[in-house]
């Protein structure tokens, strides 16, 4: 799936899909809000929204979420609808208008 982006592609509404995102720690940051509303295309997969949101808060972000250019960084853990991404289709999940994306970051301890 081709994951560019077009706002103009959006206009009519058709087409397209809307899913909430909500931040935690250092994507809150970057973003200044704790959640939004983010409009894909309809066949939009995981993997898409991660895109999309390194497009829209930059390097910072794009370093935050991917493993060294390997990939999602795997301690980053996603929930969609409150179900793990990996108890799904990972990053290939399909999105649905109405979803509620959380993406929750690494957890230290000890």
């Amino acid at each position: 799936m081709d994951c560019s982006s077009s706002e103009s592609r959006y206009s009519s509404g058709v087409g397209s899909l809307r899913v909430k995102v909500r931040y935690f720690t250092t994507l809150r940051e970057l973003a200044g809000i704790a959640e939004e509303e983010v409009q894909m295309d309809s066949d939009a997969t995981l993997a898409c929204l991660i895109e999309e949101l390194t497009r829209r808060y930059g390097k910072t972000a794009r370093d935050y979420l991917y493993n060294k250019g390997k990939g999602v960084d795997p301690a980053i853990y996603f929930l969609i609808n409150g179900a793990n991404s990996r108890t799904l289709s990972g990053t290939e999940t399909n999105l649905k208008d109405g979803d509620v994306v959380a993406i929750i970051p690494p957890i230290g301890g000890g």
